[in-house]
Parts: C-alpha cells; sequence; structure tokens
C-alpha cells in the first residue's frame, strides 16, 4: 500500500491497517495507502468488504500538521472520501483511543463504525482557528441530527462511545476485548445479512432550524469570543441546506482552505506549538535526572496556599499542609471542603472523588512536620523578611535535596535561597490565581538551582495537569512583569484624560477577556497598592505620582469585593460606572496642574500593548527567558492575551518590528527614556530585518 498503510486479507473481509506514530495522522503516506486499499477492495471479487483499523494506541488522530500551509500531496482527504462513497462494498472502521479532526471525518465516511470502549470523538480543530474540511459539517448533521452537529463542529468539544451511540455516530461499541477480531466478525455478519454500502452522503439533511443556528451564532460568538473559525464552521453546516451534498463539501473545503492561510489559525498553531515547545529545556540533555517527589509540603494557607493544595491533590499527589496556627489550618480547611463540595453539588466532582482528595492532605501546623517531604511550596505573606524567615526554617527542617520552592509573584528568589542555606535546592514554583483551576505555572531557576531541580519542577507541572514555562529571576518574572508596564501606562493614561472605561474597552476589543481597570477591581485594589509599595523603592517620581490604587483604597474602595473601585458594582458585582471614580480622576488632575486630552483608541491600543512587547524584548535580552516561546505562552495563558493573535512576541511579527520600534522611538521622545527604552534585541532585530521568530 505505502509505507504507514498495510493492506491485509482474512477470507472475504479485506483491513487497511494504518501504522503512522505517534497519532497516525492522515499524512499523505497515509492517504495514498487508504486510496489504494479501496481500489484493491473494489477491483477483488473475492472480497466482500473492508476494514479501515490503525496500530498504537489510536485511530487517526487528526491532520498531519506538518502539511499545513504547504502544497498538499495527491490525493486530498477529500478525494480520499469521495471514494467511499462511490464504494461498492461496505467498508468498516474499526476505531479506538481518539478519533479526532480529519480521523473523525474518515470514520464518518465509512459506511460503519465499530468502537472500543472509552473511545473519544471530536473536531478540535476549530481551536487552531479551523473547520472540518473533509466533510465533516455535512456527514455529522446527516448522522446526529443539527443540534448535536452544531455542538461538535463549532465548539472543539469531544464525547465519548455512549454519545457517539446515541448520535448515530458508531454503530456498535467493541466488548473492549480483540478489536481487530470484534470488527472482523461485524464485517462477516454485514456481508451474511446483504448489507452493503451506506454512505452518509446519500441521506437528508436533518429538518432545518433557523432558530437554533441564530441562538447557535450567539453561543459561539459568546464561548469563543473574537475567533472566525466557529462562525464558519456554523456557516458550513448551513451549507447542507442550499447545495446538494458534493457542492457543499466542495464549499466546506474551500473555506477550510481560507481558515488555514488566515492569520487567526497561524496563530493557534503557533501557540500549539509553542506550548510543546516549552516543555523543553533549551540545553538540558533528554535524559536528564529528576529527583523523586511523593509527597509534597506547602506553607502558608491563604488563598494562594489552599489552590495549591487542591493542584496538587487533585493530581493525587498527598500533601502535608502546614498553617500558621491551628486556627489558619481550619479556615482552609474550611474553604477547601466548601469549593469541592460545591462541585459535588453541581455534578461536576463525584463525593468518592472528594473523599480521596481529602484523604491526601495531612494539616500541620508545625513546619517540622515537613522532613518527610521531597518538595515544599512556600505559600506566606508576599514579604520579603518573612519569606526569608520561611525559607531559613525550611532550609533547617527538611533534609538536603528536599526541593524548597517560593510561590512569590515578584520577590528575589536567590534572596530567599540564600536564607535557606541550600541555594542548590531552591527555585520558584509561581502559580496563578486561583490556583487549581488556572493553567500557567511560572517555574523559576535561580542563580545556584541544580539543574536536577529545574528538570523536577517542569516535569512535576505536568504531572498536575499545569503549563509549565521556564524563567530566571527579576521583578515579576515574565507575567507580571510584562503586566506591571501594561498597569504603568494604562495609569500615565488615566492621567492624561483617557478614561478607564475607554481603555479598558479597547483592550476588550483587541481580545482580552477584561481590560487592565476591571482586571485590578477584580484582583483587589488592595493588593495593587501593597505591590505598588513594595515597588516603590525603584519606582520613579511620575509612577508614585499616579497613585489612584493608593487613593481608593484609602476611601475603602478595594474593587469589586468592597462594591466599590474604578467601577461601582451591585450584589451580583455586575459593574457600571462610577462617578466617585470620575471626581478623583479630576481632583488629582487639578492637585498637580496636569491638563486632561481626548487620547484616541489607537494610542490606547499601541502603548498598551508595546509596552508589554518591548519588555518582552527586555526578558531576551537579559536572558531572562531562554526564547520568545515562553512569553507567548504565558501571556496567553496566564494574561488572558487572545491566544488568536498568537501571544505579544508573535503578533509583534506580524505587525512589523520596524512599526514597533519607530512607535517606541516616538514615545521616547514624547515620553523620556524612562518609560520607553527601547529593547537592545528589538533595535538588533529591526537593523537584521528579522522577528522574533525569525
Amino acid at each position: 500500500m505505502s509505507d504507514t498503510v498495510r493492506f491485509q486479507v482474512h477470507g472475504a473481509i479485506a483491513e487497511a491497517l494504518i501504522d503512522n506514530p505517534p497519532v497516525n495522522a492522515t499524512s499523505a503516506s497515509v492517504r495514498q495507502g487508504l486510496a489504494e486499499a479501496i481500489r484493491q477492495t473494489e477491483s477483488d471479487p473475492r472480497l466482500a468488504a473492508l476494514i479501515i483499523r490503525c496500530e498504537g494506541k489510536t485511530f487517526i488522530a487528526g491532520a498531519d500538521i506538518k502539511e499545513f500551509g504547504k502544497p498538499m500531496a495527491d490525493p486530498g482527504l477529500p478525494e480520499v472520501m469521495a471514494m467511499m462513497d462511490r464504494a461498492t462494498k461496505p467498508i468498516i472502521a474499526a476505531v479506538h483511543g481518539t478519533v479526532l479532526g480529519g480521523g473523525f471525518e474518515v470514520a464518518l465516511a465509512c459506511h460503519y463504525r465499530i468502537a472500543a470502549p472509552g473511545t473519544k470523538f471530536g473536531f478540535p480543530e476549530v481551536r487552531l482557528g479551523l473547520m472540518p474540511g473533509g466533510g465533516g459539517t455535512q456527514r455529522t448533521p446527516r448522522l446526529a441530527g443539527l443540534a448535536a452537529a452544531i455542538k461538535l463542529v463549532t465548539e472543539g468539544n469531544q464525547i465519548g462511545t455512549d454519545d457517539a451511540l446515541q448520535m448515530k455516530l458508531i454503530d456498535i461499541v467493541a466488548t473492549g476485548g480483540d478489536l481487530a477480531a470484534e470488527a472482523r466478525a461485524f464485517a462477516e455478519a454485514l456481508v451474511a445479512q446483504g448489507k452493503g454500502p451506506r454512505s452518509a452522503s446519500t441521506l437528508p439533511m436533518p429538518a432545518d432550524d433557523p432558530v437554533l443556528f441564530e441562538e447557535a451564532s450567539k453561543t459561539v460568538a459568546k464561548k469563543m469570543r473574537g475567533q472566525t473559525a466557529p462562525l464558519r464552521a456554523l456557516a458550513a453546516v448551513r451549507l447542507g441546506y442550499e447545495l446538494p451534498f458534493d457542492e457543499a463539501v466542495r464549499q466546506e473545503l474551500a473555506i477550510f482552505r481560507e481558515c488555514m492561510s488566515g492569520p487567526q489559525s497561524r496563530a493557534l498553531r503557533h501557540i500549539f506549538a509553542a506550548e510543546r515547545e516549552v516543555a523543553r529545556i533549551p540545553g538540558a540533555a533528554a535524559d536528564m535526572p529528576v529527583r523523586r517527589v511523593e509527597r509534597v509540603g506547602v506553607i502558608g494557607l491563604g488563598v494562594m496556599g489552599r489552590g495549591i493544595v487542591m493542584a496538587l491533590v487533585s493530581a493525587g499527589l498527598p500533601v502535608i499542609a502546614v498553617g500558621l496556627d491551628q486556627g489558619h489550618v481550619d479556615a482552609a480547611m474550611k474553604a477547601i471542603l466548601k469549593i469541592w463540595s460545591s462541585s459535588v453539588a453541581k455534578g461536576s466532582l463525584s463525593q468518592e472523588a472528594m473523599d480521596k482528595r481529602l484523604a491526601l492532605i495531612t494539616t500541620s501546623d508545625d513546619p517540622r512536620d515537613l522532613s518527610v517531604t521531597q518538595l515544599v511550596i512556600e505559600a506566606v505573606t508576599e514579604d520579603l523578611e518573612t519569606k526569608k524567615a520561611v525559607f531559613a526554617t525550611l532550609g533547617q527542617v527538611t533534609p538536603s535535596g528536599t526541593i524548597l520552592a517560593s510561590n512569590t509573584s515578584f520577590l528575589n528568589i536567590d534572596t530567599l535561597a540564600e536564607a535557606s542555606g541550600r541555594p542548590e535546592d531552591a527555585c520558584g514554583m509561581h502559580f496563578f490565581n486561583p490556583a487549581h483551576v488556572m493553567r500557567l505555572l511560572e517555574n523559576v531557576r535561580a542563580a545556584k538551582t541544580d539543574p536536577e531541580v529545574v528538570a523536577t519542577i517542569m516535569a512535576l507541572g505536568k504531572r498536575i495537569g499545569k503549563l509549565s514555562v521556564l524563567s530566571g529571576v527579576c521583578d515579576g518574572f515574565i507575567v507580571n512583569r510584562m503586566l506591571s508596564k501594561r498597569s504603568r501606562e494604562g495609569f500615565f493614561l488615566v492621567e492624561e484624560g483617557a478614561s478607564p472605561a475607554a481603555i479598558d474597552k479597547v483592550l476588550l476589543s483587541y481580545g482580552f477577556p477584561m481590560g487592565p481597570f476591571a482586571l485590578g477591581d477584580l484582583a483587589g485594589l488592595d493588593v495593587q497598592a501593597a505591590a505598588r509599595k513594595a515597588r516603590a523603592a525603584t519606582a520613579t517620581d511620575r509612577e508614585l505620582r499616579a497613585d489612584f490604587p493608593e487613593q481608593m483604597v484609602a476611601a475603602g474602595r478595594l474593587g469589586q469585593k468592597a462594591g466599590s473601585g474604578w467601577y461601582r458594582y451591585d450584589e451580583n458585582r455586575r459593574a457600571s460606572p462610577n462617578p466617585l471614580t470620575d471626581g478623583m480622576i479630576a481632583a488629582h488632575a487639578e492637585r498637580h496642574g496636569l491638563t486632561l486630552r481626548e487620547i484616541g483608541e489607537e494610542e490606547i491600543r499601541e502603548r498598551l500593548l508595546y509596552a508589554m512587547v518591548n519588555e518582552g524584548a527586555k526578558l531576551l535580552s537579559e536572558g531572562i527567558v531562554p526564547r520568545p516561546h515562553e512569553i507567548d505562552v504565558a501571556l496567553v495563558n496566564g494574561l488572558g492575551w487572545p491566544a488568536y493573535t498568537g501571544g505579544p512576541m508573535h503578533w509583534a511579527d506580524q505587525v512589523g518590528l520596524g512599526k514597533v520600534l519607530a512607535t517606541i522611538e516616538k514615545l521616547r521622545a514624547e515620553q523620556g527614556d524612562a518609560y520607553w527604552t527601547p529593547a537592545p534585541l528589538l533595535v538588533q532585530y529591526v537593523r537584521e530585518g528579522r522577528g522574533f521568530y525569525a
């Protein structure tokens, strides 16, 4: 057949066995092999049916992403599926593992489907800015109905065998024994019963439902705000009511190709690849040993500490949770129990699972109990002297080799490492709030951190379901350092005349889930004021003057939790304009002799985003991060930078670094070197005519 497809014959039943590890993607070789298998089955009078099956852990799990953006070798997947539609002998898909994207389309183009227990099905390509391009938007509604098809092709979620069977997307679930043997028995039974091909292409579309289309459009626009592919997928489903099957499939493919060549898909595919790239530690050997971690300690049981405990035990890791005193311990466990009990009540967590998690938590108010752990994560109050004292204690009560990690968001980990007396064992593990929900984990390598420690915390991040990025030591690491520059420009823009609502609107329009001022209210203005106080020694006079958080905290306006901050909030935390904010800004301008002016959306957007891009370039210039990938992944997953722009560094490449630098130089002339000195790497790359990703 081909390098990746073997043709086998078992009596009257032929089998095309795909073996294209790791996920049996529909590469050119696979497509060629399937086409030849269909031709041989059709031409051999001794053969009555064809089974398509895969070796390895999964059926076809999608297209070959390496082929994206390149000329596609013949035959294309639609041509192979058209051959299935025309086949005169039944074709059976025997599926297992994950049947996704193009693989799902291959299965649907077959005439019958048998699935191993536990098989998952879906069209996840919408999350890469794509949509089904091999008839998925046409065969799915004909088999499963309109409502089920719309959800599958627009939302990218997976379903299991029970749902697939109910939707008539599969015909039978195997017993869980030998799938190959059961598939042959199924095929032989079909032949014996005289059942021939049964192509979905010959089925009618389900009853049209314009109201359902309208509701789905609104739902998709809200759930996947700013993304074009889900709406294009919905439009492709609509083609089935307007055109014959073959023409609808041709137009579906045309839409797919438009999506694939568009900026959103390029950006989303970039992030997809970058998330895998950041798991590899530059310069580290592939076989770098990692330390054994069987029990973890968490010291400090405030909001962050509790979330870290929950994240660890949810992944099956036993935890010793140490609080300041028994009162703090009891309060922490009460809060954890409340969150999980709510999940049980909603049906998203079983009582059994909650009980197992709780059984993994051992509480204490004595740090000496951490002596039996292999890793301790410190999450006490964000005060340098307090953390130094904790690290000194940890260095004494834990044995050499126990990893000592700080969850600090901006304090100097080198200082904490030295305080421990064992700097080679010390590092940073900065979780994002809420720690049991947020996917990002900034792992921080200090000056003397043992390479084994780095490898261990990166592996542990994956083990507990986090997306780990590696950073060096600096104020704020990646996300908070870059965010601080956006916050600074936001305060300066307010001083110059832009309203907080106008600034938030610009970033919402760009694709962020919320603007900087709504985010400040959500996080708590007291938290923001405390962070400003911690950085006061290195702040400029202008940064200190823009003391809006401090002013609001002094007035008791702490944000959402107090019902008043930049915005006013009702009992359901719905925001509305806050007249007190307008008064504060006007009084601030008068007090400092500031003249307020109209500021356009373009200036707001450039100042907020270019400040972050420039700071990202400085992180690269200083060697804090090894690649731009870490920055893009961290900002997308830690701050909500819209993934469909690819993250700040990818986006800057698309804008053009020459334009970015020219704007920064203009702002430098207007605002001063303290705020707009271009990163050396940015200047270098513009001079060389390249981008961050070359």
